[in-house]
């Protein structure tokens, strides 16, 4: 999906306060019922697996600005956001083995988990490089409203 491309973007453009704030609404907003995740949304979606990296987009976004917010260096960028989505996955994959061992009752084993994860790095990395290209043009061009 391109839900961490704009988290990305988020953090790139917004700082980190307002970055993080804006994903942390997204959250509040799909459990208090609104569907704007993959599968609907409500409280109940704590024990749907990909909830831990939907909790992830908060820091995530947090340390993509913080590493990368009014920077106009490509390499800066590239590698904040790639410390991002390492982040995203730190929250997401251990959630993910959580919900699916403990609810679920799945006999995956960790390193499977983390194994099933790199089918999304090839995508992730293509997002990194157009983040890195948008990311310096966004921010000259919408430099005067976002403060």
């Amino acid at each position: 999906t391109l839900q961490f491309f704009f988290t990305a973007m988020a953090g790139c453009l917004l700082g980190p306060y307002w970055g993080a704030a804006s994903q942390g609404v997204y959250v509040l907003l799909g459990l208090v019922g609104l569907p704007i995740f993959t599968m609907g949304g409500g409280l109940g979606y704590v024990f749907q697996p990909s909830f831990g990296f939907l909790l992830g987009l908060i820091p995530s976004t947090a340390v993509i600005a913080a590493l990368t917010h009014r920077s106009a260096s490509r390499p800066r960028l590239f590698l904040g956001c790639l410390l991002g989505d390492l982040v995203l996955y730190l929250f997401g994959v251990p959630y993910m083995y959580l919900i699916s061992h403990v609810y679920g009752g799945s006999a995956t084993t960790w390193m499977a988990m983390w194994a099933s994860m790199l089918v999304f790095v090839p995508g992730d990395l293509i997002k990194l490089v157009v983040l890195t290209a948008l990311s310096p043009i966004l921010q000259r061009r919408l430099g005067q409203y976002i403060q």
